[in-house]
């Protein structure tokens, strides 16, 4: 399903960001373990190490090395934010949530040597304060994408199995300045730019005034957002009018009883095939998210799944295993069930099984992921999902062969040291933009 294209699509945003918050007097080096090796332990003051579940236990191998080396270590990121407990018996110190109002006195305690335990901020703060990543720190070659922009913090949904469910998470939806992000639209230096927030609709206000200042840069981009996008047409029209082209939305299930399960209450299976013939008039792509495992699926998913998906020629596809992360109320409620069957963290990654499903067995619903993946990318589905706009065909058969059918091949050659000039090749071929 994933190939080196996924790894290697765009740098951690996170510590771009830290990069750039970090003051003139500090000497910064940013180590992306899928560019590069990490060769040498002992030559800096501190390092700060950022992490997701399934690579966890590579971080914590890393952060002892350091240690042992006598360099304190400060832990950040999505599952040590979630699980800051187990993160710090590996660390000198977790940062919990957003680093942008803490990184200054992080800095500052690491340069006395009394770095605290956790930092958290506890106030809320504004998102002006979040600043353009700081790209000149990294080989922007050797990245897929290096044209994603964050708008936003935060989503107004708390889904059971979504971080956002976590009690350490910060709940407020916040936006940044829109004067700000024109800015950083404009560095980028290229009109084609993907908006990678966890909800771009999260602030339909916002959003509007956004779209109108947009407008006269005649971008051409793509954005995730959630599956009740149907319900505000003018926005999808403001959408068009200033060149969206796909849109990547978490449909997660077509069961009503599977979302009802899991609390999430902003999809409405019965308004799915309204909202996605409202983004198709419009020329736009979608690229569905959708997961198995729920307590309500049984083995007959896949295939009234895949139905669906082919019958409402949807784009693209992303398939996810249930996966109970760590510190969600999802894997609390299955913890308490006695359901969790894999502690292995490596495994939590939305491709293995990891909890004890209802009706149908692990092998089932393992065998049923993959399978699904199989049919909804072979070319007999490729061709019959095609859009009915012509305009689209281009960058539709370049996801569904180069990227998934054929990704091996492509991802071949981006390893060479081309994986930004397959993602330029891309956007000339598809939209004609450099």
């Amino acid at each position: 399903m994933d190939t080196e294209l996924k790894r290697l699509m765009t740098p951690s945003i996170s510590l771009l960001v830290l990069a750039a918050l970090t003051p003139e007097e500090h000497e910064v080096e940013i180590i992306d373990e899928n560019i590069q090796e990490i060769s040498h332990y002992d030559n800096a003051d501190l390092v700060g190490i950022t992490c997701n579940v399934d690579t966890f236990e590579r971080a914590k191998a890393h952060s002892i090395q350091f240690q042992n080396n006598g360099i304190p270590v400060i832990l950040g990121g999505i599952f040590p934010s979630s699980s800051p407990e187990m993160a710090g018996q590996y660390a000198d110190s977790v940062c919990i949530g957003d680093a942008e109002p803490l990184w200054q006195t992080i800095l500052n305690d690491a340069k006395r040597g009394e770095l605290k335990k956790e930092y958290k901020w506890h106030n809320g703060y504004p998102a002006a304060m979040i600043p353009r990543p700081k790209w000149e720190a990294i080989e922007k070659e050797k990245y897929l994408y290096t044209n994603v922009i964050t708008t936003s913090r935060g989503c107004p949904f708390s889904c059971e199995f979504c971080y956002n469910s976590c009690k350490y998470m910060e709940k407020k939806y916040r936006r940044r300045p829109l004067d700000s992000i024109i800015g950083e639209i404009i560095a980028l230096g290229t009109s084609q730019v993907l908006f990678v927030d966890d909800n771009f609709i999260g602030d339909k206000q916002w959003l509007q005034d956004f779209l109108i200042r947009i407008k006269p840069l005649r971008l051409t981009w793509h954005a995730a957002v959630s599956a009740d996008i149907g319900n505000h047409l003018s926005i999808l029209d403001s959408m068009k009018e200033t060149g969206c082209k796909s849109l990547y939305i978490g449909f997660e299930s077509i069961n009503s009883d599977s979302l009802a399960n899991v609390k999430k209450t902003q999809n409405l299976v019965h308004d799915y095939e309204k909202t996605i013939d409202s983004i198709h008039s419009r020329d736009m792509m979608i690229n569905a998210s959708m997961a198995f495992g729920f307590d309500c699926d049984y083995p007959d998913v896949f295939a009234n799944s895949l139905e669906w998906l082919i019958r409402n020629r949807i784009e693209t596809m992303t398939s996810h295993i249930l996966t109970p992360y760590p510190g969600t109320k999802l894997y609390q409620r299955l913890a308490n069930e006695g359901r969790i069957i894999d502690n292995n963290l490596n495994n939590y990654n939305t491709s293995k099984v990891v909890f004890a499903t209802k009706n149908m067995t692990p092998e089932q619903l393992l065998n049923g992921y993959h399978k699904i993946y199989d049919d909804f990318y072979s070319v007999q589905n490729i061709l019959k999902r095609r859009p009915k706009s012509n305009k689209q065909w281009v960058p539709y058969f370049l996801f569904n062969l180069g990227y998934r059918k054929y990704g091996k091949l492509t991802a071949r050659i981006g390893t060479m040291g081309h994986m930004q000039l397959i993602g330029k090749l891309a956007r000339k071929l598809s939209y004609g933009i450099g």
